[in-house]
Formats: C-alpha cells, structure tokens, sequence
C-alpha cells in the first residue's frame, strides 16, 4: 500500500509541477513577447523569468526523484 501511495505522490509532483510550470511558462512568455516588441533591449531581463519559470518543472521532477530513491 505504501509503495503504491509512494508512486502516485511521484507522479503527482511530477505532473502538478510540470502544469504549474507550463502555465507560468505561458504567461511569462506572451508578456515578454509584448515587451520585447515594444522595446527590444529587454530581451535579456525578460528571459530570465522565462527560464525562471520553468525551473518550476525541474523542482518537481528532482522531488520525484527524490520520492521514488525512499521507496
């Protein structure tokens, strides 16, 4: 029963994380592209909260990971 509940929280870290990731990806991205049109030197800032907000994704892999290593 335990290993089972240890795969579904894997997967659900996963899986939550990669959604949450995706959304903030999204948003992120149309305001940098709205941005970048308007005023092309912001390149640079506007890609860091792009990359930031996919690091969301990697959390939650490495906490599967990390939950998937215990069982």
């Amino acid at each position: 029963m335990s290993t089972g509940l240890g795969y579904i929280a894997a997967a659900l870290s996963t899986g939550m994380s990669c959604v949450g990731g995706g959304l903030a990806v999204a948003s992120a991205a149309s305001a940098a592209l709205g941005a970048i049109s308007e005023d092309s030197s912001v390149l640079g800032k506007s890609l860091i909260f792009v990359g930031l907000a996919e690091g969301v994704c990697l959390y939650g892999l490495i906490i599967s990971f990390m939950i998937l290593g215990n069982l």
